[in-house]
């Protein structure tokens, strides 16, 4: 069965044109929405998802009607597929899950997908060493510096309390219990 999923960003605009072609496209059902593509939530794309049996094909006019990304429409493509269900694009024909071309089409926007993730995570890791072999620290903070780390380690040493030594710098007793486990700067 087609099923179509029409939406518009705005309540302003219509839904009337992509209506009209998806029921010449032979669309039965339709899930109809009036929310931004950025939304987080697309309560009817949702619904639609759920509900999708094996071999119903969802139909939209436009891919941007459906996804904002290659990303998302790949989340929605896989979810389709888990489904044994079809995706077909009216202006885009090699959008077509359907077919054997439209298949390889989205398993190699698939495999780009993935491999630019990896590159992104590879060059993420990359920044991340380089910033920690010049020195950069990462995390939040101390509360202490390095000096007033070096007197509350001797205060403790000399018998006070952990809660009190935490009061004399204005800090949670965690904060001096990790300066007790750090190793004194040389």
């Amino acid at each position: 069965m087609k099923i179509g999923y029409a939406r518009v960003s705005t309540k302003d605009q219509t839904l009337e044109i992509q209506r009209d072609r998806l029921t010449k496209a032979g669309c039965e059902f339709f899930f109809e929405e009036k929310v931004s593509g950025a939304a987080k939530k697309r309560p009817e794309l949702e619904k639609l998802l759920s509900q999708l049996r094996k071999e119903d094909v969802v139909v939209v006019t436009k891919l941007d009607r459906l996804a904002r990304s290659t990303a998302e429409l790949l989340r929605i493509a896989e979810a389709l597929n888990d489904k044994n269900a079809g995706l077909q694009s009216l202006d885009e024909p090699w959008a077509d899950t359907t077919s054997p071309t439209g298949k390889m089409i989205m398993t190699v926007f698939g495999g780009i997908a993935e491999f630019e993730r990896s590159l992104i995570l590879t060059r993420t890791q990359e920044g991340r060493e380089a910033a920690q072999a010049r020195g950069v620290a990462f995390g939040r903070p101390s509360k202490l510096r390095q000096d007033q780390k070096e007197v509350a380690r001797d205060l403790v040493k000399s018998g006070q309390s952990i809660a009190s030594v935490a009061r004399t710098f204005n800090v949670h007793p965690a904060t001096i219990y990790r300066c007790l486990d750090e190793k004194p700067a040389l």
